[in-house]
């Protein structure tokens, strides 16, 4: 079993890229014309589809024997969007947790789209379409949030968060070296290719740090602007 590579501006890449923009943008002009007591119902249904997926996923490499600690736990930046995006529609309020996944999971699932590696791959249509869905639920579904259940983003909030994933970062590559593995990346680059990955370990991690916090920068920038209500 290996990764899958979907290489950038392939007849493949344009057809799963479409997609998935597509139905989030449809899911979000849905949202505009429901009342709040829909919207909460939205969004407990795309958490609800993401946790089935996510448990479906982890029940069946168990079950196979392909769960191992050193490639599935989550911990790359993806992971722990998605298991966060499974249960904040059922959670109090929590003002970090939603700008933690606001930021990492809109930009990492964004990345993971538009640069497709399916970790993993057996081949089965399953396996396939789950990707797509899970990184794209990541970014749905805090977009839905700010959109329609009054969440807020700080002013700081975009470095607020840069330093909270740099905490993490540092508690993570130790890690990696213990278990031999490479979650979030640091111990190595993704096989897929990235224009935001510049040079050879560990250089392109220095070059990252500038690139991640441009890009939350700009995804503050760009929520701030009006939106409610937008045609």
């Amino acid at each position: 079993m290996s990764d899958y590579i979907i290489d950038v501006l392939t007849d493949e890449w344009i057809r799963n890229v479409s997609i998935s923009i597509s139905l989030m943008i449809a899911v979000l002009c849905l949202g505009n014309f429901l009342n709040t007591s829909f919207n909460k119902l939205i969004l407990k249904l795309l958490s609800s589809i993401l946790l089935v997926f996510t448990l479906v996923s982890l029940v069946e490499s168990i079950v196979n024997d392909k769960w191992n600690v050193e490639t599935h736990l989550p911990l790359q930046l993806c992971g722990i969007s998605q298991y966060i995006a499974c249960f904040i529609a059922f959670l109090p309020k929590k003002k970090l947790i939603f700008e933690f996944l606001f930021y990492c999971g809109i930009s990492g699932g964004l990345v993971s789209i538009l640069t497709p590696q399916i970790t993993h791959y057996d081949g089965s249509m399953y396996a396939y379409i789950e990707y797509f869905v899970s990184h794209s639920l990541i970014i749905l579904i805090p977009i839905y949030l700010l959109l329609y259940s009054n969440y807020t983003l700080t002013r700081f909030s975009w470095l607020k968060v840069f330093l909270l994933l740099n905490v993490l970062m540092a508690l993570i590559m130790p890690l990696n070296f213990m278990l031999d593995s490479n979650y979030m990346y640091l111990n190595a680059p993704p096989e897929v290719e990235n224009p935001l990955i510049i040079g050879e370990w560990p250089y392109y991690l220095f070059y990252l740090e500038f690139i991640v916090l441009t890009i939350f920068y700009l995804i503050y920038i760009i929520s701030s602007l009006k939106y409610k209500r937008w045609w």
